[in-house]
């Protein structure tokens, strides 16, 4: 098995003049089984074309911890996005963003003019949109296509296997997270 070290060196060698895409290291430990630490994060900065972290970890002062390190810091977790935006990111990328954009540019908006209290509270409305989105038996994903289609965008079909498709239960909770999105825009924005 290649160490650490040595796959780090091999992906930067490959990279570097060879393109010109910057890289943003994507921080998931819950799914990729390690933590992106300081120091593999500076190892990944030796390469100039690695620019920005998107932390989807749940300690937010993870992204104040990168973000002292001299890169652009996205949240990535969206029920944290405010509390994201506290610790220093610049802004966030997310999962759920396409179902509710204009909540989450409402909320940055408003982090940005100071107004906490605001932005707080719009973030604690996605948080319920999101755990009544979560709260289905198909993949979220394929709530977030039904939540969209229902708001008048394409109709993109369900998700691929493995992941599982909506049962109509669920598309009546799509339903419901479409109608409480709308009635979350009409409050806040």
């Amino acid at each position: 098995m290649l160490n650490k070290s040595y796959k780090i060196d091999r992906r930067n060698e490959k990279s570097r003049g060879k393109s010109l895409l910057f890289f943003t290291i994507y921080n998931i430990p819950q799914l990729a089984g390690v933590a992106l630490s300081i120091g593999l994060l500076r190892e990944m900065k030796k390469n100039p074309r690695v620019i920005g972290v998107k932390n989807s970890s749940m300690p937010v002062q993870d992204i104040q911890m990168f973000a002292d390190e001299d890169v652009i810091v996205f949240n990535g977790s969206d029920e944290q996005f405010v509390s994201g935006l506290a610790a220093g990111a610049v802004g966030g990328i997310g999962g759920t963003y396409a179902a509710m954009p204009e909540l989450f540019i409402k909320a940055r908006e408003l982090f940005l003019e100071g107004s906490m209290e605001r932005a707080r509270q719009i973030q604690n409305e996605i948080c319920r949109i999101i755990y009544k989105m979560c709260s289905t038996h198909g993949n979220m994903y394929a709530t977030i296509k039904e939540i969209i289609r229902l708001q008048g965008g394409p109709d993109v079909g369900g998700v691929r296997a493995p992941l599982a498709q909506l049962t109509e239960d669920d598309k009546e909770i799509a339903k419901a997270c479409a109608e409480q999105i709308a009635v979350a825009i009409q409050t806040y924005c």
